[in-house]
């Protein structure tokens, strides 16, 4: 049985080893070992964790299967380094499902639900970065009115990765 629940401080640990396992699963074999554990190690500890779970700006839901967390959600105000960012917007900052768990239909319900958070005081421009070769996921968010309006480099070690940073203009008002 599936359940998505937003995430408290005490899911600190949960997150951080998800996210860890969803990264490296997702992106690990693109970087050196070294540079690998190094962005692990300062993105992902539980403690940087529980600090954005006790953050009254930024939410995060849990994807649990049985208990079992398999997939996380993120969500708060906009950080892309995009000259047209106002204050006000939004960011989905992170959307990943174990492998086992992709193409299933819970990623569409998990962007849903961040989706909803963000617009929970009415429509605003949303915003997102996603990797330059994720070509899967730069369909599925094209999908939800997401487009490319620039680019940046995100680190990973001593690595730079493209990035597109991708905008959704507020929905008209119903």
């Amino acid at each position: 049985m599936y359940a998505i629940r937003r995430a408290t401080e005490a899911d600190a640990d949960i997150l951080s080893t998800l996210a860890t396992r969803t990264f490296v699963e997702t992106f690990g074999h693109l970087y050196p070992p070294e540079d690998l554990h190094a962005f692990l190690d300062e993105a992902y500890p539980a403690a940087r964790q529980r600090v954005i779970l006790a953050h009254p700006d930024y939410a995060v839901w849990l994807l649990e299967r049985d208990g079992v967390a398999v997939g996380h959600a993120a969500a708060g105000p906009c950080g892309l380094p995009h000259p047209e960012v106002a204050p006000g917007d939004g960011e989905l900052k992170r959307l990943y499902l174990i492998k086992d768990e992709q193409s299933c239909g819970w990623g569409s319900r998990l962007l849903e639900t961040a989706l909803d958070w963000l617009e929970r005081d009415g429509p605003r421009t949303l915003w997102l970065g996603v990797w330059s070769e994720n070509f899967g996921a730069q369909r599925f968010y094209a999908r939800y009115g997401f487009s490319k309006v620039g680019t940046y480099e995100f680190p990973v070690g001593t690595v730079r990765d493209l990035e597109f940073i991708l905008r959704r203009p507020p929905a008209p008002a119903r």
